[in-house]
């Protein structure tokens, strides 16, 4: 059984979630959650580490997606 732990969020971007993911396979905010993290970890592995040019291409990636400001 997989065990879970809670992640905060501000409550407006919880809302841009939610209409974001209308539409979408995803069926909460969680699905999308795990699915962006699942990315960023598997990014991580196939290279070793995450260099800071991957991790503001995946910023930018969520800020032109409407998830981060």
């Amino acid at each position: 059984m997989t065990e879970y732990t809670t992640v905060s969020i501000p409550k407006d971007l919880a809302a841009r979630v939610e209409e974001t993911i209308e539409g979408t396979s995803f069926q909460s905010t969680s699905d999308l959650v795990r699915f962006l993290l699942r990315s960023i970890v598997i990014q991580h592995q196939r290279t070793g580490e995450l260099t800071e040019a991957e991790f503001e291409e995946i910023t930018e990636q969520l800020k032109g997606l409407g998830y981060l400001d």
